[in-house]
């Protein structure tokens, strides 16, 4: 595999994970970086580099960054965000992957790049819901805050040094796979 094949996919990934933070963020910073030259997409998703879709995704993301603070808006928004969380994780590997055959390109996108979006998207959700039944909705925007810094954080990564965005998404699996293990029931 090409050098530039692996680094495609630390950013593809990379930004699959942050979007199970925020659906829209790391759209607009691929859209962003797209526009602005950084970043070179396949051919059919030269569309995301375009003024418009960079608009309209800056728009999308602060629109969403701000529902997230609203107490239960934010749980409505989990429900509709975790399968958005998987088609947009989906989307951005299969735009950011260079040199490969579209079946594998396809297969790692669904795999790793909507699998990853929405493991952490649904980690979210459930944290969401815990939040607001132990604090009645008034932790919820502190969880917000969070998310939106490692959707920033990740997303920047991503964009600027692929390969430490790869760690990170090690990193928050690992992390999400501990607390998924310390929470689920016991088998007796």
């Amino acid at each position: 595999m090409e050098p530039d094949t692996i680094i495609s996919l630390f950013l593809g990934i990379g930004l699959a994970a942050s979007v199970g933070f925020r659906v829209f963020l790391p759209l607009f910073a691929l859209s962003f970086a797209a526009y602005m030259g950084v970043w070179e997409l396949n051919d059919s998703w030269q569309w995301i580099g375009s003024l418009t879709a960079l608009i309209t995704l800056g728009v999308a993301t602060v629109v969403e960054i701000f529902a997230y603070f609203i107490p239960w808006v934010d749980n409505v928004l989990d429900s509709i965000a975790i399968p958005l969380a998987g088609i947009a994780g989906t989307a951005v590997v299969v735009s950011t992957a260079a040199n490969l055959d579209p079946v594998i390109t396809w297969t790692l996108a669904i795999i790793a790049g909507g699998g990853t979006a929405t493991a952490i998207k649904g980690a979210n959700a459930t944290g969401r819901l815990a939040s607001t039944g132990a604090t009645g909705g008034l932790a919820n925007p502190l969880v917000s805050t969070l998310e939106t810094g490692a959707a920033v954080t990740v997303s920047t990564a991503s964009i600027l040094v692929p390969p430490i965005a790869a760690i990170l998404v090690i990193i928050i699996l690992v992390v999400i796979f501990r607390i998924y293990r310390k929470i689920r029931p016991k088998s007796k």
